[in-house]
């Protein structure tokens, strides 16, 4: 369960990137805590970051279930596209909001593959 695991750092990392660059932009964009709203290039980075959280709830346990009923190393695998995704939404919005639906649709897309594995995986073992 070593690569899973890895993925799940890896996304964390990521998650945890988006979070630094929110905080440190709002100096830089003079939006003080706890306002969610401001500059335009700070409100990016903030629903980046926003939407990246609301994407690993569904992520994180979608990994994991999959990766014990179907396979770690497939898991991880398929879970790296979110990995992959996720920046690539990042640069793509922040730039163009309009542009973000190539990195939107690499780490969505990696979601419901997991999560139709992880319910093919549970029907499965319970039959």
């Amino acid at each position: 369960m070593e690569l899973p695991a890895l993925v799940t750092a890896l996304a964390l990392l990521e998650y945890m990137f988006f979070s630094f660059k929110v905080g440190t932009s709002r100096a830089r964009y003079e939006v003080p805590a706890p306002a969610t709203s401001g500059h335009p290039e700070w409100e990016r980075l903030f629903r980046v970051q926003q939407n990246t959280l609301e994407q690993l709830v569904v992520f994180l346990p979608s990994l994991w279930v999959f990766s014990s009923l179907i396979g770690p190393t497939l898991g991880a695998a398929i879970g790296m596209g979110f990995v992959i995704g996720r920046p690539i939404y990042f640069a793509s919005y922040v730039r163009d909001p309009e542009s973000r639906t190539t990195g939107f649709l690499i780490g969505y897309l990696t979601n419901v593959v997991l999560l139709l594995g992880s319910l093919g995986g549970v029907t499965y073992a319970l039959l």
